[in-house]
């Protein structure tokens, strides 16, 4: 099993580490999942108008239990995982668009599965980019359904579910 370390714990360099994110990395965090979003090829005008959706407010990086990855101190991804046991959501998984491509979604990803059984969890629910659907089927997700955008009137995302 994965055990998160404490906002600061970690190697200093080299390999990457996860960890607590802390409230004033929110903008930072902000602007990294945009820029993750970008990777699917999105327009600035569709990027503009995620960007609520995609906003972590400094207040809600603990209650969302935000959990960053990063390498030589650079944050490369961050997930969120919100609700209460025994169903649970993935909220937000993103990576740098750099670090795609090189297993850091699939360390992320199984942390925060695994984090998520340790505190009771028994599914969690994530509606995907329908570009990252086929990396969250790897994971194990099944999809269920679709869930209308938070952001596009009248887009449609996959909605996934994954026995935990």
């Amino acid at each position: 099993m994965t055990t998160l370390s404490e906002p600061g714990d970690g190697p200093p360099g080299g390999r990457p580490s996860l960890r607590a994110a802390r409230p004033e990395e929110a903008g930072e965090l902000t602007e990294l999942a945009l820029r993750s979003k970008g990777h699917w090829g999105y327009d600035a005008d569709f990027l503009a108008a995620c960007r609520a959706e995609l906003t972590l407010l400094p207040g809600e990086v603990t209650s969302r239990r935000t959990t960053v990855l990063e390498e030589g101190g650079r944050v490369l991804g961050f997930t969120t995982l919100e609700g209460e046991p025994p169903e649970g959501v993935l909220g937000m998984m993103f990576l740098e668009p750099a670090a795609i491509g090189r297993g850091l979604g699939r360390v992320l990803f199984t942390a925060t599965a695994d984090e998520a059984r340790r505190l009771g969890f028994r599914r969690l629910e994530v509606d995907a980019d329908p570009g990252a659907e086929p990396f969250y089927r790897a994971m194990g997700a099944e999809r269920t359904g679709s869930a209308p955008s938070g952001s596009i009137p009248g887009r449609v995302l996959p909605h996934l579910s994954l026995t935990l």
